[in-house]
């Protein structure tokens, strides 16, 4: 720590350069990441949620709904089938609407339809099966989520080829700029390296104060965009709370294991943050090995 921060008194600006450059990639890592992260989460939440909602007229018999079912289910076609009746639906809208009995007076159990909330096997499905539903002249409405799923597969597959092609732009960019740096460091500790040549000083130990100044930049740089990120979480949580509301948590399935993302969790922040660190690390690292092996 000591040798770091002669370093960066005896260069100062070029210090602030790698810092702010190093404090850039990673503010948009993190960013990037918790984007994608919120994303797939909504995606993984939406998947689990009926994908098509069938709703029969309130006096159609239970034995008709039920050769709809078997019909759905001997199709191959549906992954599963929850039926709810008329005394069930109306258990679940007074729930919703508990804090308001005016509504509660309005509606009774005979006024409200049966359904069926149906999981395709595959998206490909969807279509196939709400055809089906929409022509039997029981069901009355059928509510098909298809145009949401498949909007939001759209949107979290350019986001991920966004920020794969973003990724690499920042590790090309922030390389490139970084090796220039340590170039100007070089050129001005030169007759300081060329004495320790002379002495018999090793490349290894030549480039150790440079490293490890990389080193502790990277991990200044990545608290402090970690920091700044944390603050704007903190400051949208309102908003984001508003948003998401309905939705009690996201989530992710990272190797058979659920990471919660929302609302705020410190595991998965703690995960973004060394992920992130890594990569700032391993890139100042990259870099000025790079620098000092050209140079040496």
């Amino acid at each position: 720590m000591r040798d770091f921060l002669i370093s960066i008194k005896r260069t100062p600006f070029q210090s602030a350069a790698s810092f702010l450059v190093l404090f850039f990639s990673l503010f948009l890592t993190f960013f990037l990441l918790f984007s994608l992260a919120f994303f797939e989460g909504i995606l993984a939440y939406l998947e689990t949620r009926p994908q098509i909602i069938a709703y029969f007229q309130p006096k159609t018999n239970e034995n008709e709904i039920f050769k709809i079912r078997d019909e759905l289910v001997s199709s191959g076609k549906v992954l599963s089938i929850k039926y709810t009746n008329q005394k069930e639906a109306f258990e679940n809208y007074k729930k919703m609407n508990q804090d308001n009995p005016l509504l509660l007076e309005m509606v009774s159990a005979d006024i409200l339809p049966p359904s069926l909330e149906i999981y395709a096997k595959k998206p490909i499905f969807l279509p196939q099966i709400a055809e089906y539903l929409k022509k039997q002249p029981s069901v009355d409405e059928v509510q098909f989520q298809k145009d949401i799923l498949d909007r939001l597969l759209t949107l979290t597959s350019i986001l991920r080829k966004i920020s794969l092609t973003f990724f690499i732009y920042l590790f090309l960019m922030t390389t490139t700029v970084l090796i220039t740096i340590t170039h100007f460091k070089i050129a001005l500790k030169k007759e300081e390296i060329e004495i320790l040549n002379l002495l018999g000083a090793s490349h290894s130990y030549i480039r150790r104060p440079f490293l490890k100044e990389a080193f502790f930049m990277a991990i200044f740089a990545s608290i402090f965009a970690f920091s700044i990120i944390l603050a704007i979480l903190f400051y949208f949580q309102p908003f984001l709370n508003s948003y998401l509301q309905g939705i009690s948590s996201l989530s992710l399935n990272i190797l058979n294991f659920n990471l919660l993302i929302w609302p705020i969790n410190w595991s998965f922040l703690s995960i973004t943050f060394l992920v992130t660190s890594l990569f700032g690390v391993l890139v100042s690292l990259f870099s000025t090995f790079l620098a000092t092996k050209k140079y040496l």
